[in-house]
């Protein structure tokens, strides 16, 4: 599982729209996203960098949290 540290989300549309994003990655088999944490974590094979760029697409900023 890989965690990501999300800034910018404020409401549940905000999660929603991060969690549908990350759901489109190929390699991604489950995403869940906290809106209070604001962290995501990625179940799958998924490239990193293309997860944050999904993240980045929808107006957000996204890094790998430790």
């Amino acid at each position: 599982m890989l965690k990501l540290k999300v800034e910018g989300m404020t409401c549940n549309h905000c999660v929603m729209a991060v969690k549908k994003a990350l759901l489109r990655v190929p390699g991604v088999e489950k995403a869940e996203v906290s809106l209070e944490k604001g962290e995501a974590w990625v179940e799958g094979q998924a490239d990193p960098q293309a997860l944050l760029q999904a993240v980045a697409e929808e107006g957000y900023r996204a890094q790998v949290a430790g």
